[in-house]
């Protein structure tokens, strides 16, 4: 069978853009499905560590109350024990408190040095289109 050139012209590219367009498709569907499995792995992982959590702090319940009674058998007193071992759990907590802060101010959200290669890429550009 012969067409003229524009039919078959118009056939390539119709063609064309149907194959574009099955690939786009099915290039879509293939993001979709591994997305999917990505976030499945994700929120599965979340849960671990928040199980992970759950059970840490449990532990760190268990393990400071034995702390108190290990304490209570060498000062006879349950009650200065856990003043001890609380005071003791404050000052951590206080300690932390103060090195985070200090890492939070010390540091910037703001992405300096992408912002400078920016202006330097700016000025690069400038230079060769005034030249």
């Amino acid at each position: 069978m012969s067409t003229p050139s524009n039919a078959s012209l118009q056939e390539l590219i119709g063609d064309a853009l149907r194959n574009a367009a099955d690939l786009a498709s099915k290039e879509f569907a293939l993001f979709k499905s591994e997305m999917t499995s990505n976030v499945t792995g994700l929120a599965k992982g979340v849960a671990m560590f928040a199980a992970a959590a759950v059970f840490a702090v449990a532990s760190l319940i268990w393990l400071t109350q034995a702390i108190v009674y290990g304490l209570e058998l060498v000062i006879h007193s349950r009650w200065i024990s856990a003043l001890i071992v609380g005071g003791a759990l404050a000052l951590i907590a206080a300690a932390l408190v103060v090195a985070g802060r200090n890492l939070l101010s010390a540091s910037s959200l703001a992405p300096t040095r992408t912002v400078n290669s920016i202006k330097r890429d700016g000025e690069i550009l400038t230079e060769r289109t005034s030249s």
